[in-house]
């Protein structure tokens, strides 16, 4: 499996995903619109995000920051989280387990 050759899918206004699944984890891939945001939400995966490009605030847990290049967030399972794109963005994420709806 090449990356480049993963279909592309807006999974929600601005946030488009290549996603790859494994028995226990997903892997998504994002391109982020600036200006796009994903409102608080909470899920029983656990989560790890890295910003591979762009400036994204991030808030978890009602703790705001603003994370940038290189930076990695651990998300607890059932942790409340939002995010904004502040410019367009490349982010990464790794789900556990396996998110489901976005297969």
């Amino acid at each position: 499996m090449n990356l480049s050759q993963i279909q592309s899918k807006e999974i929600m206004p601005g946030y488009h995903g290549k996603l790859v699944h494994g028995d226990t984890i997903s892997w998504a891939f994002w391109r982020v619109e600036k200006d796009a945001e994903v409102p608080e939400h909470s899920h029983h995966h656990e989560q790890i995000m890295h910003v591979v490009e762009g400036d994204f605030k991030f808030t978890l847990d009602g703790n705001t920051a603003v994370y940038r290049s290189g930076d990695v967030v651990v998300i607890p399972s059932n942790s409340p989280h939002s995010g904004k794109a502040l410019t367009a963005c490349k982010l990464m994420d790794v789900f556990s387990p396996v998110r489901e709806e976005y297969k």
